[in-house]
Order: C-alpha cells, then structure tokens, then sequence
C-alpha cells in the first residue's frame, strides 16, 4: 500500500473513531451521570481508582509491549509467528492476575466491609476481566495492522454501552449489591469486546471479500497458536522489539496512571475522596480520550507502515520520509491548537460541568 494510501486510511480510522467515540460516549456520558446519583463515592472511588487500577496494570504488563512491536511492520508477514507471540500475552495476563490479586487483597488495606461489600469478588472479578480482554489481541492486532476502521471503534463503543446499561439497571433494581454490580458489568465489558473481534473475523475470514483483497489470514485456525514444523515458534525480531517495548513504556504507564499509584498505596485519601477526584479527573481528560487517543493509535500505525524501524533514514524513499514529517508538523499543529482552546475555556465551564455531571456534589463539593 503506497504512502498517500495509508495516510487516506490513517486519517479515516482518526476521524471515524473520534467521531463515532463522542456519539457513543455522549451515551455512556449519560448512563454514568444518572449512576453517580444511586451509588456513594466510597464505592465509585474503589471501582475507578483501585479495581480500575489492578485491571488496567494486568493489561498494560500483559500486552502493551507485545501490541507496539507487533503493529511495526508491514501487513506482509508469517503471521503464525506473529500469532505465536501475542498468544503469550494471555499466560502473562494470567500470572500477572494472580500475583497482583494478591497485593491487592493481602498487602493493600481493605476496606470497610458494611460500606462497601464484596470486595474479594471484585478484585478476582476485574482480575478475571483483564485476562478475557488479553484473548481478543490477536484479533485487535489483525485489524488494526490492517485499518479496520469501524470495527475497533463499534466493538469498543458497543460494549461500553451494555456495560454501562447493564450498571444502571442493577444499580436502579439491587442497590444492595455493592461491587457485584461494577463487577458483573466489568466482565459484560470485556467479553462482548472480545466477542465483537472474534465474531466479525469468523463471518470475514475466506469470505469473498477477503478473497478479492488477498487478506493474508483465510481461516480462523490460523489465528490460534501453532507449532511449524522445521520453523521457529516466534519471529525473534518482533520478540527483541517486544522486550525493548517492555523496559520503554514503565514511564508511559507510570505517568499515566501515577495519580492512583499513589492513592492505592500511600492512602493519601480516603475512598470518598478517590471518588471524588476520579470523577472531575475523567471530565478534565475528555479531550484527551476523545480526541488526542484515536490520533495517537491511528497514526502510530500510519508512522510504523510508512517509515521501517531500524533502517538508516538516507536508505528509505524519501518521498515518505517527506510525507511523514509532514503529517508529523500537521498533527503538532492540531493537538497544540485543540489543548490551547480547552485551556482557554475549560476552566471557564469547569463548574456548569460538574454540575451537569454528578449534580451538588460535585459542584459544591458536597
């Protein structure tokens, strides 16, 4: 696929994803403004902050690094080997799972039983929802390598809403049920997500239209783990990139998510205020999830395609190291033009916000 190409593709996965992500979370947007009005902020504050934290580290360690080396290169490739490698990630989400549960449940304090029950089954819950989610990485990789452009962004966005309706109706009719409800809603999130990947590739794979595009992958055995005989399990450059991705992306996730590191082991707050702070902390970063993360995964896939990893930039065609410097000053542009009208305005419309969002408690405070 020439350079032009992927950047027409590029540019479509942005702005469908952007587009379709401020409809569908302007849905959930909703569902979670009438939630925080049935729940207390000691259970938000647990759910969003430390539950959130367990099952966002398991992925992050699991499958980030895998994801990132996996998606450089071109869609060219032996992709059994390929499979190979990111089927690892689930015996990794695995252990992961079981040694966090473990700080999670033993080393970290528990919290109040009477004021927020079920804590146990909540940390296995959301444990057991991070390694559902590390089955579909095969499927997300295919797709994104191959900018699948409504797929990722539908699959997403449709299990977030049953996620959130199957919150709110539990959370109208069994008020009682503390975290069994965050938690059944968890795996609801995660399974159909997996779902949606595996169901859409089972319809398209050695369809006609796979067919005609010459998609490299015809069945879907071929996505399982396989061993070749006479032929390494892995292609070991992918698995060196994986484990440079590795030691890389520490810092990325602990600027990411630091602010619940130090709340989940420091008690610096209370529950009530992890809430709190988790609430106007997801309304300060719309923007960034809205907008500047569909910019992010869809033009690394763009960067990864056109120019090749490792190779001197003076050997590669220059009309798309051109392009790509291009699009690189382009996308500067835009990302610094859009944060410099949210800080303008934001703090401005900060207080009609958090009215409209979770009412007089959060802006007033109370």
């Amino acid at each position: 696929m020439r350079s032009q190409d992927v950047l027409r593709e590029t540019t479509r996965l942005a702005s469908s994803s952007a587009l379709l992500q401020i409809f569908f979370r302007l849905i959930t947007f909703g569902l979670n403004a009438f939630t925080l009005r049935y729940v207390s902020k000691e259970i938000i504050g647990l759910v969003n902050v430390r539950l959130t934290l367990l099952y966002s580290t398991v992925v992050f360690l699991a499958r980030e690094a895998f994801r990132r080396a996996c998606l450089s290169g071109s869609t060219r490739r032996n992709w059994t080997k390929t499979f190979n490698l990111l089927w690892l990630t689930v015996p990794l989400g695995v252990c992961w799972s079981i040694f966090l549960g473990w700080i999670w449940l033993d080393i970290l304090e528990i919290p109040d039983g009477d004021a927020v029950p079920h804590y146990q089954f909540g940390v296995i819950a959301f444990g057991l929802s991070a390694v559902v989610e590390l089955l579909g990485e095969p499927f997300w990789v295919l797709a994104q390598v191959h900018l699948f452009v409504k797929l990722k962004v539908i699959a997403e966005s449709l299990s977030v809403i049953c996620k959130c309706i199957l919150t709110v109706i539990l959370v109208v009719l069994y008020p009682r049920w503390g975290l069994y409800i965050f938690s059944l809603a968890q795996l609801v999130y995660t399974s159909i997500l997996v779902l949606c990947y595996v169901a859409y590739f089972m319809n398209f794979l050695g369809s006609p239209e796979a067919t005609k595009k010459s998609f490299p992958v015809t069945r879907m055995k071929s996505v399982l783990p396989t061993l070749v005989h006479n032929e390494e399990l892995v292609n070991w450059k992918e698995a060196r990139l994986t484990w440079s991705f590795f030691k890389q992306s520490f810092l990325k996730q602990i600027l990411t998510e630091g602010e619940r590191y130090v709340m989940t082991f420091l008690n610096v707050l209370n529950f009530g205020d992890q809430g709190m702070y988790d609430i106007v902390n997801n309304l300060g970063s719309l923007t960034a999830r809205f907008v500047f993360l569909p910019i992010e995964e869809s033009f690394y896939v763009y960067f990864a395609k056109v120019l090749e990893r490792g190779k001197d930039i003076k050997l590669q065609k220059q009309d798309d190291i051109s392009m790509a410097a291009a699009v690189l000053e382009l996308l500067l542009k835009l990302v610094l033009l859009i944060g410099l009208t949210i800080t303008v305005f934001g703090y401005a419309y900060s207080q009609l916000a958090l009215d409209l969002y979770g009412g007089s408690m959060l802006s007033l405070g109370s």
